[in-house]
């Protein structure tokens, strides 16, 4: 297996993207190869200064760059030797099974949707986020950012999405689903909540387990927790900002410690064709490092090819 990594993405590219991807390597079997996607005489030069041996990985020359601040459509378009649009040829052409980075999430995404190709019957792929338990378990919330404003029928998909991911990485038979909202009852909520439950409710192809409100997010209550991209982004940066106030006050927990973004690396896009990774910019090696250990875990376990099947 080949599990490729932008090095040249990310706040602290390419020394973090490197480093982490040394450390991966030991966790790794031989039998999986790590492809650098980089600037050769920059990936190289990193190699030596961390101790590595360059014949350990496999090495792809792509000096461009795309930027946070590039367009995503237009840079993967007029940047075609970046990191981000090469490491994409490769995935389509499956070069390597699985492709990570923790650069620009808009050029990502857009090359899912365009270089990769969106799974047919998938209305919108979407990303999750972990979220720690009081019982040592970990659900995951779909969607937290990708899509802002959502139909009844893409939250549904989203629910099967979900179940997918967590029944096949995460090795839950039948995993529970609870769509976020203000209340408990079928009839809370606004208009895409109420619409939304009705669908969940008459579908036999996922578990569902009724509405889930804010207070039970981290109750285990569900497996996985459905909700539009504005409500799931809004719940992660407060997860994100509980843990942050807590390490400024000097407050260690072994839960809340659990709320670091370093643990889970990244997430996964749901929905298209190849497995594609995308890690937080501010990703240090640690947290490359568990972003290439859950592309092998996404690759290993066959994800987009059982999405593929269960949507066709």
């Amino acid at each position: 297996m080949k599990i490729g990594i932008d090095v040249l993405g990310g706040d602290f590219a390419p020394n973090a993207n490197l480093q982490g991807a040394a450390l991966a390597r030991k966790e790794l079997s031989k039998d999986t190869t790590i492809v650098l996607i980089g600037d050769q005489d920059v990936i190289l030069s990193g190699l030596s200064l961390l101790n590595e041996d360059s014949k350990d990985y496999e090495v792809i020359h792509a000096p461009d760059v795309i930027t946070m601040n590039d367009h995503p459509t237009r840079a993967l378009s007029q940047k075609p030797n970046s990191s981000i649009a090469v490491g994409f040829d490769l995935l389509a052409k499956e070069g390597i099974q699985s492709f990570a980075s923790t650069g620009n999430t808009g050029a990502m995404l857009v090359g899912a949707m365009f270089k990769v190709n969106t799974i047919p019957g998938v209305i919108r792929p979407c990303i999750t986020s972990m979220l720690p338990c009081e019982d040592g378990s970990q659900s995951i919330i779909l969607d937290v950012g990708t899509n802002a404003d959502c139909k009844p029928d893409v939250l549904m998909q989203f629910a099967e999405l979900g179940s997918i991911y967590s029944k096949n990485v995460y090795g839950i038979e039948s995993p529970k689903i609870g769509l976020l909202n203000i209340g408990e009852e079928a009839s809370k909520g606004n208009l895409l909540t109420q619409n939304t439950h009705k669908l969940l409710a008459g579908s036999d192809t996922i578990n569902f387990v009724g509405n889930i409100e804010g207070r039970d997010l981290f109750s285990g209550k569900a497996d996985v927790i459905v909700c539009d991209g504005f409500t799931g982004n809004v719940v992660l940066k407060e997860a994100e900002g509980i843990y942050t106030l807590l390490k400024k006050r000097g407050i260690h927990d072994e839960y809340f410690d659990r709320f670091n973004y370093e643990n889970y690396g990244g997430t996964p896009i749901l929905g298209v064709r190849g497995n594609v990774i995308i890690g937080h910019g501010i990703s240090n090696d640690v947290a490359v490092k568990n972003m290439i250990l859950h592309a092998w875990e996404v690759a290993s376990s066959g994800l987009a090819t059982k999405i593929n099947e269960a949507f066709n």
